[in-house]
């Protein structure tokens, strides 16, 4: 794939930013599938963020453009393959992952309506509707910010500026698969779809992953490309669910217990499958201090914020209190991940745990230092659920720098989770 030539040919018009409602990661149509279950009256806001206020999206970007994508998403629908794909594949040695009253309503999904406003030098962009509408514009935004960024910086070069800038972006990328192909044991997949450059060069890099890596490549989180390229799709839940669970919830007692409900809707939806812990919405140590016995048997851990290494110490020791053999679990990385930190873990938690590894920005966007003005560096935007039926939602992390909710619910609910001192640590992407 001339992926410089289609750059520089389409001047941005053949190729429409998102392709298919499954251009979006695995895990959100599995989460969207059990809100549709399990909250299906639910209102939710979800709004975009950017988090990297030095990266001025409504000057970059012209409304107008962005309208037109956002409209364009709009007009999507499943086509036949892709529901027949979702329907008969086989997921994490299931078949038939998807229900069929869900793929019937799935298959006549038409996304609902968006607000966008201008705010300075910020787009104020958000999604109001039923909880399992609505969830699934967040990959989708996030894509199309990240995308129209990139071309408003690349639309002014040459053919021949853009033929080498994708040389050297390769010529990066392929580096980095050469040094995680000589470490031992390894298990990684691309995570990479939210932030990522541009569809196109998703695609390019879990091709080159699925070459250069064999076997250690275990799929990607993005449903489009693991249905053309016939690899894994990859992905389980995220802090929408507990974020949204607890803003639901009446009292400070049924607060405490929503991140647990959350994951007994999960387990119940699932039968069993998936059960992949993501513990550090509200504080990892408080999560596993106060998680009911049945927890422990789940097969893994994702650690997804403040130091990984410290993350996968408390699962360790937590597995170890409760007569469970870490050995036999799992902890995926997936925050902010790069080679030298993933050689770094690995080594460090191989011979104790199973490791895998999420690679996301630093895989698909990573384009630091090859333009004038470092003006293609990947920075932190995010669409999240900020409302549920009128409610503020909260996330605290653990990374102070990535809490998010009003003052006084975020005080709150450092109150009912016991959540103490917390080391902040910078937000790369």
């Amino acid at each position: 794939m001339d992926i410089a030539t289609r750059v520089y040919n389409h001047k941005w018009k053949i190729d429409p930013i998102i392709r298919s409602l499954i251009d979006t990661d695995f895990y959100k149509l599995l989460m969207c599938q059990s809100v549709f279950r399990n909250k299906p009256d639910t209102q939710v806001t979800f709004s975009l963020i950017n988090r990297t206020t030095s990266v001025p999206l409504a000057r970059l970007i012209d409304e107008g453009e962005l309208r037109e994508q956002l409209d364009h998403i709009r007009s999507l629908s499943l086509s036949r393959g892709e529901s027949t794909w979702l329907r008969g594949n086989t997921f994490y040695g299931k078949r038939q992952m998807f229900r069929s009253d869900f793929m019937e309503w799935f298959e006549g999904l038409r996304l609902p309506a968006y607000h966008l406003e201008r705010i300075g030098d910020q787009y104020e962009l958000t999604f109001e509707g039923k909880w399992h509408e609505v969830m699934l514009w967040e990959i989708s935004a996030l894509a199309v910010l990240m995308e129209l960024r990139s071309r408003a910086v690349l639309n002014d070069m040459g053919r021949f500026e853009l033929q080498v800038l994708y040389a050297r972006a390769m010529t990066r990328v392929w580096e980095k698969i050469e040094r995680l192909r000589d470490i031992d044991g390894l298990s990684i997949a691309d995570f990479g779809t939210r932030r990522r450059h541009g569809f196109l060069w998703q695609d390019w890099c879990v091709q080159a992953m699925r070459e250069g890596l064999g076997s250690k490549f275990t799929g990607t989180s993005n449903c489009l490309i693991a249905m053309r390229r016939e690899v894994e799709a990859i992905g389980t839940n995220a802090h929408e669910l507990p974020m949204v669970y607890s803003a639901l919830a009446a009292d400070d007692a049924a607060l405490a217990r929503a991140p647990y409900d959350v994951l007994s809707d999960w387990h119940d939806e699932h039968e069993g499958n998936l059960r992949i812990i993501l513990p550090d919405t509200y504080g990892t140590q408080g999560f596993l201090d106060h998680a009911p016995d049945w927890l422990a048997g789940w097969t893994g851990i994702r650690v997804d914020s403040g130091d990984p290494a410290a993350g996968a110490e408390v699962a360790i020791k937590w597995w170890q209190d409760r007569g469970e053999d870490p050995q036999g679990k799992r902890v995926i990385f997936s925050d902010g991940l790069d080679v030298d930190k993933i050689a770094e873990l690995q080594g460090q938690f191989s011979h104790r745990t199973k490791v895998s590894f999420g690679w996301g920005t630093l895989l698909t966007n990573d384009f630091r230092g090859l333009v004038p003005k470092d003006a293609l560096a990947p920075f932190s935007l995010v669409c999240k659920a900020v409302s549920a039926n009128g409610r503020p939602t909260v996330k605290l992390s653990d990374n102070p720098e990535k809490a998010m909710g009003p003052a006084d619910e975020i005080a709150r609910y450092k109150r009912v989770f016991k959540v103490g001192a917390q080391e902040r640590l910078d937000v790369i992407v």
